[in-house]
């Protein structure tokens, strides 16, 4: 691949695995609102998009009921939900070998910006980041297109080109065609290849180490 100066990761389902904790959570929301939700597979689809934006789709929530389910996720995610988290393996020997390679990487990610800084600091993974930009509390700048676009406007001195969004969902995908960048899916994180090929990334890897290969190891191209 080109040799890109600028790495965007996302950090649910790219970094980390957060299945429990954001399912949890999740659980825990609906049933301060009256939903009894058992089966936790069947929350899979909340990681990876704005919160918002699944309490809606998910559950026909209207506005004052997203925020009321949001304001009772938060409650549990905070007390333990981010530390229900695991790394993907060979996650943090990648994050090193681009420092060591001179990127600039940086988290991009739809979950609240200080609760992305917790977890980074939580698995000792801060040190590679030059910055972490995600969402903020009070529900603006959600969409993963505005938190890229976000993330861009930090480093005018770089051409689009220089930049590429790594995800595993079709949303991260779609904020790098709309910012006009490169981006790559990974499907070892909540989105099939079904759902990110629909949307024509640059490139579909299937582990981490085939992303550091594409990263790190020249021209091959992975689909």
């Amino acid at each position: 691949m080109r040799n890109y100066k600028m790495i965007l990761f996302d950090l649910d389902g790219t970094l980390s695995d957060p299945k429990i904790g954001i399912t949890k959570s999740v659980q825990y929301s609906l049933q301060k609102m009256s939903i009894l939700e058992k089966d936790l597979t069947k929350l899979e689809s909340f990681i990876g998009p704005p919160l918002q934006d699944s309490f809606s789709k998910e559950y026909g929530f209207n506005d004052v009921e997203v925020n009321r389910a949001i304001a009772f996720y938060r409650e549990r995610f905070v007390e333990k939900g981010m530390f229900e988290n695991q790394l993907y393996s060979g996650i943090q020997q990648l994050l090193g070998r681009l420092k060591n390679e001179n990127k600039t990487v940086v988290v991009a990610t739809s979950k609240p910006t200080p609760f992305a800084e917790q977890i980074c600091t939580f698995f000792n993974i801060d040190q590679y980041f030059d910055m972490i930009v995600g969402s903020n509390l009070d529900g603006s700048r959600i969409s993963k297109t505005e938190i890229i676009k976000y993330a861009m406007d930090q480093y005018p001195e770089y051409a689009n080109d220089q930049f590429l969004m790594i995800g595993d969902r079709k949303h991260d995908v779609i904020g790098a065609h709309n910012n006009q960048i490169s981006s790559i899916g990974v499907t070892f994180g909540y989105g099939t290849y079904e759902e990110l090929s629909e949307y024509a990334p640059t490139a579909i890897v299937h582990s981490v180490g085939e992303l550091e290969d594409c990263l790190l190891a020249g021209a091959r191209e992975f689909k």
